[in-house]
């Protein structure tokens, strides 16, 4: 059913769905930690969840009613990483014409997330470290430390084992950041958890507008999916669903992937699932090569791209545009392979056409 109420989903309890081991485990060891202000380095796969797993700590303890301040260290340039993470002064280099508070700052009473730590610069490493020792902040042209009261959560998709050992990153940090860790795996090592994520991220969407609905065997197809950006991918396929499609059958599924940018999933499929589904209406390409078999996988590859091609057309009454849309593809793409595998428009007998 649908979820209903008045409360943004921005500003609901972070849900981490599933049964999963790994996930109930989570689960549990948030709620041992919540009330704590230890702090947590959450690791897994990027699109794994681990912003979830930071926000459902934040919610569920003390530091609720404060601030929780998301930052990605990746994302911001490192000439602007000093002034985000600490503040600046006014006056203290050129542009900074007003006072700025820092991340630390802003979120003190509550929770600073720290998401992709491992791609820190190695001197800003060695300020983070300071930070969480003196639990004081000094702005960037400033001479004043400012007391901070920040309970910190960091999050990498890194081996931060290994990036010690290269000297990436700082082992008092690391020691500093992991007093405890949560771990969380990729979607594709927790299958079973997938069909409670569809239907979480289907409410979501029915919250603007039409849900998606999907047939037994789409779900049973999206399970089999490999899924490589994890959940991240798998929200933003529901939301591409709700947005062009009314129910989810199994070739709509397909299609929708194609359709998302993973161009490449049913291939993927067809060489990882170890009980691939029949696809209904398709000449499907045998997944394995035997021992006495030799396979012309150019032309195979070549014939599967033009019976897609085909079918989106087929679909659009000859719609390039629109095939185009459906294909994932540009449309001068499109127009290139339809002219490569020799697909043309079809003609029309003028002697057929009505009276």
């Amino acid at each position: 059913m649908p979820i209903v109420g008045s409360v943004p989903a921005s500003q609901r309890p972070a849900a981490l769905i599933g049964s999963s081991a790994a996930i109930v485990a989570a689960r549990d060891m948030i709620d041992r930690l919540a009330d704590s202000d230890a702090s947590v380095l959450i690791t897994g796969p990027s699109g794994s969840g681990k912003e979830v797993v930071a926000q459902r700590l934040h919610q569920r303890g003390g530091r609720a009613a404060r601030p929780f301040v998301a930052m990605n260290c990746a994302a911001v340039p490192r000439d602007l990483l000093e002034s985000e993470i600490f503040g600046h002064e006014a006056g203290a280099f050129t542009g900074a014409s007003h006072t700025r508070r820092g991340r630390f700052e802003l979120a003190d009473g509550g929770t600073l997330f720290l998401d992709e730590l491992g791609d820190m610069p190695a001197d800003f490493q060695v300020k983070l470290l300071r930070i969480l020792e003196t639990r004081s902040v000094e702005r960037v042209g400033g001479a004043t430390p400012l007391p901070v009261d920040v309970r910190v959560v960091a999050a990498t998709n890194l081996d931060l084992d290994a990036a010690i050992g290269t000297g990436r990153f700082r082992a008092d940090l690391f020691y500093r950041l992991a007093v405890v860790e949560i771990d969380l795996p990729p979607l594709a090592d927790r299958r079973d958890d997938i069909p409670a994520l569809l239907d979480h991220f289907a409410d979501l969407e029915a919250e603007r507008g039409p849900r998606p609905v999907y047939t037994a065997d789409a779900v049973t197809y999206l399970v089999r999916q490999p899924w490589h950006g994890n959940v991240r991918e798998l929200r933003n396929f529901v939301a591409r669903c709700a947005a062009v499609l009314p129910g989810i059958e199994i070739d709509d599924a397909r299609s929708a992937l194609l359709l998302h940018g993973e161009r490449r999933g049913v291939d993927r499929w067809l060489a990882s699932s170890p009980a691939p589904l029949p696809m209904p209406n398709r000449r499907r390409p045998p997944p394995f090569v035997a021992a006495d078999e030799v396979v012309d996988l150019k032309a195979l590859l070549s014939d599967f791209e033009k019976e897609y091609i085909r079918d989106a057309l087929g679909k659009t009454a000859f719609g390039v545009a629109e095939s185009a849309r459906l294909l994932g593809l540009r449309r001068t793409t499109l127009v290139e392979k339809m002219r490569r595998l020799n697909i043309a428009r079809p003609t029309i007998d003028p002697t057929m056409m009505p009276r």
